[in-house]
């Protein structure tokens, strides 16, 4: 039997009952489900970093978006929230669609 160790989306387990599979599982205690979301983001971006098309870019992107919502709940926070800064330094700071590389600046 294969040990995952990995945090899994909520109906997982179902789908394992349904293909007729036995399993364990146990809940995350804080501390757990942290290093655990922590690690799956880091998996998911890989991931990402690793697709060759964009149909397989964007369903990790959307892998990606669903760790973040649990990582803003875990926060108190929500993704409305979230996005409420995001388009806040976006207007400060602009964002990245016009692919600016800054290679240098002076400091005299």
């Amino acid at each position: 039997m294969p040990i995952y160790q990995k945090l899994v989306r909520d109906r997982i387990p179902e789908i394992i009952e349904r293909q007729g599979l036995t399993y364990s599982s146990r809940k995350l205690n804080d501390e757990e489900y942290m290093t655990k979301l922590r690690e799956k983001l880091n998996e998911e971006i890989v991931e990402y970093d690793n697709a060759t098309s964009d149909r397989e870019a964007l369903e990790e992107l959307s892998d990606v978006l669903e760790v973040v919502y649990a990582l803003a709940a875990f926060h108190g926070s929500t993704i409305e929230s979230i996005e409420a800064s995001r388009a806040k330094k976006s207007e400060e700071r602009g964002g990245f669609l016009e692919r600016i590389l800054l290679e240098e600046v002076e400091d005299d």
